[in-house]
């Protein structure tokens, strides 16, 4: 019986962790992509290298990367090994990663 309570509290845990994973994910209403996209194109911004970070969603940048502003969106973005980087300027967590 016992293990089957244990049983039980792990996997309420687990769907736990997961529901609150799940209600971090940020999501970009497609016409806002759209005029960040636009944006972006219109305002290239020189690549920089930042060695050691992966360009995945949730990993937050250093403090020393430059962001810039897209006028309108509460994100910036900076180009990091030539990809355009959509970042929350409050966490410097990458929200979103264009190719």
């Amino acid at each position: 019986m016992r293990s089957h309570i244990k049983a039980a509290a792990a996997a309420f845990l687990l769907l736990a962790g997961v529901g609150a994973a799940a209600a971090d994910e940020i999501v970009i209403a497609p016409e806002q992509d759209t005029v960040i996209q636009e944006y972006v194109k219109k305002q290239p911004l020189a690549s920089v290298k930042v060695p050691g970070v992966e360009l995945n969603i949730g990993t937050a940048l250093p403090d020393t990367v430059e962001l810039h502003e897209v006028p309108n969106v509460k994100y910036r973005y900076v180009v990091i090994d030539n990809r355009t980087v959509l970042v929350d300027p409050g966490t410097h967590k990458i929200v979103k990663v264009y190719n």
